[in-house]
């Protein structure tokens, strides 16, 4: 679970929560917003946020184990929204990566295609109104 959440953490594909409207005007960190005005939540600020993560910008799936290295989940993975907009499939999400996820690599060892190294691969996502990794080859090597 540590691993498959700091996967989602690090590599999040949808930057922004859908848009929302104030309700009343308010000022949030210094800044006025009338009431009525479209606001697009940006749920990476809390995934990437160094006061909440030891390493915000690199793989460290310690992010999400205690002490006794046990799973804990952290109020700041806002993967799915949070509150009473958090997104209803999330459970069903969840179990169908971590499904999908641990079935892969049981079976397969993922490597770069001959001729080109981990150093080499370019991990900055296309940047649109998702994140997309950008296409690389890869080798799939059976571990059975």
């Amino acid at each position: 679970d540590a691993v498959i959440h700091e996967t989602q953490r690090l590599s999040s594909i949808v930057p922004t929560a859908l848009p929302h409207k104030t309700t009343r005007d308010i000022t949030f960190q210094g800044q006025f917003i009338e009431k009525g005005t479209t606001v697009f939540p940006l749920l990476t600020s809390a995934l990437y946020d160094p006061n909440e993560w030891e390493r915000p910008h690199s793989f460290y799936p310690a992010h999400f184990l205690d002490k006794e290295k046990t799973f804990v989940k952290r109020d700041a993975f806002i993967l799915f929204s949070a509150g009473c907009r958090v997104c209803l499939g999330e459970s069903l999400a969840r179990m169908e990566l971590f499904l999908f996820f641990t079935t892969l690599l049981q079976h397969f060892r993922f490597i770069p295609a001959p001729g080109v190294s981990e150093d080499e691969l370019d991990l900055t996502p296309a940047v649109g109104f998702t994140l997309s990794p950008l296409p690389h080859k890869r080798r799939a090597i059976s571990r059975m």
